[in-house]
């Protein structure tokens, strides 16, 4: 009898460590899956912002081309003078 119960109370725990080896498995494809999909989103942002960086930069680069400031010297001179005294 003791025989008996000890091997369904190892068919039992062979049964639960089946059962927690393919919860664990599980639990690895999935953070695998959710990691490669974060990785991917990370990757279309990024590429998106360097675009989009890209992009302003090529339209500050043209606005400044377009109005570059003139300073005169008179000018300049008369500023600096007119706030020292």
């Amino acid at each position: 009898m003791t025989s008996t119960k000890s091997l369904e109370q190892r068919l039992a725990a062979a049964a639960k460590k089946a059962n927690r080896d393919s919860d664990a498995l599980q639990a690895v494809r999935e953070y695998a899956a959710e990691k490669a999909r974060v990785d991917a989103n990370t990757l279309r942002l990024r590429a998106l912002r360097l675009e989009k960086e890209a992009a302003d930069a090529k339209v500050a680069a043209e606005t400044a081309a377009q109005k570059k400031p003139r300073v005169r010297k008179s000018t300049a001179a008369k500023s600096r003078s007119g706030t020292s005294a």
